[in-house]
């Protein structure tokens, strides 16, 4: 997918910015779409600022994302459409017809290059032509025909165009007198980058040279030592100097480039100073000095100057262009290898599979009664419906499940932002980002992770001298980890900070007038935090003092179903669990039976069931009910008696129990018989009806009876307490 060379580079940055290609795809055709819909739409003789606004934002979300991914050509397209879409919504520029002509050919022209980027072949495409227009609108003159236009006459619209050309833009190559030009056409230029703290950041922009495929060459001309901070280099390259400040401020800020003119002895054309670089002679069989082979507007036999031979050279394009289309060569288009979908689709086909599931298991419940000989057909049609719905339903709800990495991408920018305000130093490790969770809840947990992240970055991490008195790395590290645990997804934000202070939540505590006795527990204590308005930071500030924040976060995280943990350990740093319930339409159950009633238990919760013998359970405190298993007690809870199943006075007792994990710990449940294995539709109680205590939600059962999900986790909660 695109050219190799971009791969290397983004790995040689520590990145691998790869796996993020076919997203910035997908976006750049979206954006492209939308902006030319906007460009079509648009009045130009009272263009309205907002739409302006709009496809500029277009052209510069684009142009954000090439630069980033190292396709270069891509970025300075868009770079120069920028620059006329900003005088135009500015007011600097009145838009007209021709200008929207040349910005929809633009994006004809970057439809082309992002596919050849994402694979799909075909020549490289000439964008000389183009640029040389957008400039000419910008400098506010009206650029020359082209497609019928001699080449000699394209000369003097350039020299135009550059007269016209802001003094900080850069100065076109063909119109220079004090820019040294190879043959081919590309900039001579001397790079001083600095002072830098760190001259090794210099090798970053040597190694874009080496890995950006037509970007130029680069040459040190200080020996490669750095004197007072400073880097100098010969600098040979066809982009702009916009272009390669873009390029280069991912490595070094702005402030610290300069380019100017090569000043050093002037490099007379094809005498081959550098072998195979940009300059090199051409073979005397080559007619045309080896701009494009057979174009029309090549030179001819006499050897014309350098400034004549390159403005043939951007009229070709268009003459070549038109060559190909009457070829009818296919052109390249953008694939996309994903579509859009509305979320009121996919629940309805979620929907629509828990229906189906529902008349399965009706299906395979009154095929029990079947003799198998005389209905063999019959009985292996519906074992196949089994399997094939088994397939479907895993098939429809991994749809909606989306990995915690586009969750924990947001925040390495935020969190670089945020430590760099407090003057802290900080590293973000994340962990588990392949962990799958449903879109809803992705959307929904994106706050509460980001107040934990900011919380532990401004009252966990210490200041860097306060990190090295107490022997830590200066470096504080934050922790984002996200984890399968039963049915249930853990997003934990730990840090290596300061930890909780006990004696000073309590007095915090007290001083609002909270019941905080000293007999209260570590969790009971971590847990004031949660208070609305609670906040141990001395000074208000933009990031936090107010005491709004984790109290909001409970409540979102609750309100999913979900729970929050925290543990402490004061200096040495602090970590919040967020447990989340996975709310799948569809999930694997396992039925019991207490009296008449069926109940279901998440299959990824059982942990074993065994038949209860004599004198098994044994009474603790009076009332408590516990279980030896394997020289393990836990706590035994009998459904009959938790939910007043009625019981006819000849049925005997409970006799099966049922191992259920969750929340870390384990709970026997009481109950008659094992129904078996299946899957169900999770059905929402409390939308339906109202919350019910112990219960997660319900279902429909083959024979049409209702059966209540239980909530384990509320279970192994009520036998703590």
């Amino acid at each position: 997918m695109g050219d190799t060379n971009t791969a290397s580079a983004n790995q040689s940055a520590g990145i691998d910015l790869s796996q993020f290609y076919q997203v910035f795809f997908e976006e750049a055709g979206e954006n492209l779409d939308r902006m030319e819909q906007q460009l079509l739409a648009i009045d130009v003789a009272a263009a309205d600022d907002e739409e302006l606004n709009a496809i500029f934002r277009c052209a510069h979300s684009i142009k954000g994302g090439a630069a980033t991914f190292g396709f270069a050509d891509v970025a300075e397209l868009t770079h120069q459409m920028e620059t006329l879409l900003d005088k135009l919504r500015r007011h600097e520029l009145q838009p007209t017809a021709p200008m929207v002509d040349v910005l929809l050919q633009s994006g004809d022209a970057l439809r082309s290059q992002l596919a050849r980027h994402q694979g799909a072949g075909g020549e490289v495409l000439d964008t000389s032509e183009l640029l040389v227009s957008i400039r000419a609108f910008v400098g506010g003159q009206a650029p020359a025909p082209t497609a019928k236009a001699a080449p000699a006459a394209v000369a003097a619209p350039v020299a135009a165009v550059a007269a016209q050309a802001p003094a900080t833009a850069p100065v076109p190559v063909d119109a220079a007198d004090d820019v040294p030009v190879t043959m081919q056409g590309d900039r001579i230029l001397e790079l001083t980058l600095g002072p830098l703290q760190k001259p090794e950041l210099a090798d970053s922009i040597v190694e874009l040279f080496k890995e950006i495929e037509g970007l130029g060459t680069i040459d040190p001309i200080d020996g490669g030592m750095p004197q007072d901070g400073l880097r100098r280099f010969r600098v040979t390259t066809p982009s702009s100097d916009a272009d390669l400040l873009d390029l280069f401020s991912f490595h070094v800020s702005r402030e610290e480039v300069q380019l100017r003119p090569w000043s050093g002895e002037r490099v007379a054309p094809g005498y081959g100073f550098y072998p195979n670089a940009p300059g090199s002679p051409m073979t005397e069989e080559d007619p045309g000095f080896g701009f494009f082979d057979n174009a029309p507007g090549a030179p001819g036999a006499s050897a014309p100057s350098d400034t004549e031979a390159a403005a043939p050279a951007v009229v070709a394009s268009a003459p070549k262009a038109a060559a190909r289309a009457e070829g009818k060569a296919p052109a390249a288009t953008l694939e996309a290898s994903s579509i859009r979908v509305s979320v009121e689709k996919v629940d309805q086909l979620i929907n629509l599979m828990g229906e189906l599931v529902i008349t399965q298991a009706m299906l395979a419940q009154n095929s029990t009664h079947l003799d198998p000989v005389l209905y063999q057909s019959m009985v292996s049609g519906l074992t196949a419906l089994d399997r094939n719905t088994r397939d479907l339903q895993e098939a429809v709800m991994s749809i909606r499940m989306i990995p915690m990495q586009t969750v924990f991408s947001r925040f390495p920018r935020m969190l670089r932002d945020l430590a760099s305000k407090l003057g802290k130093q900080v590293e973000l490790v994340t962990q588990g980002e392949a962990t799958e969770l449903d879109k809803s809840l992705v959307e929904k947990i994106t706050d509460p992770l980001t107040h934990l992240v900011r919380n532990s970055c401004d009252h966990g991490i210490e200041m860097p001298d306060e990190r090295r008195a107490k022997g830590k790395p200066e470096v504080g590290t934050i922790t984002l980890a996200a984890s399968h645990q039963g049915g249930s997804i853990v997003i934990e934000v730990r840090d290596d900070g300061k930890g909780l202070s006990r004696e000073k939540l309590l007095k915090k505590a007290r001083e609002r007038g909270l019941h905080a006795p000293d007999s209260l527990s570590d969790g009971e204590v971590w847990a004031l935090i949660f208070e609305p308005g609670f906040s141990t930071a001395e000074v208000v500030t933009d990031v936090s003092g107010r005491g709004v924040g984790m109290d909001v976060v409970k409540k979102n995280i609750a309100s999913l179903g979900g729970t929050v943990e925290i543990d402490s350990a004061e200096g040495y740093g602090m970590r919040v669990a967020v447990r989340l319930p996975l709310t799948l339409a569809i999930m694997d159950g396992m039925s019991v039976g207490v009296g008449d009633e069926v109940y279901i238990l998440p299959l990824s919760s059982v942990v074993e069931s065994f038949q209860v013998g004599q004198n098994v359970i044994k009474t603790v405190g009076g009332s408590g009910r516990v279980v030896e298993v394997r020289e393990e007690y836990m706590p035994v809870l009998e459904l009959e008696q938790l939910f007043h199943v009625p019981r006819s006075n000849d049925e005997h007792a409970s006799e099966i129990m049922v191992v259920i994990e969750a929340e870390g710990g384990r709970i026997a449940l009481l109950v008659d018989e094992l129904i078996g294995q299946q899957q169900v539709v999770v059905k929402n109680l409390e939308a339906n009806y109202r919350k019910v205590d112990d219960i997660s939600g319900a279902t429909i059962m083959g024979d049409g009876r209702v059966a209540l999900i239980l909530d384990v986790g509320s279970l192994v909660r009520r036998s703590r307490h």
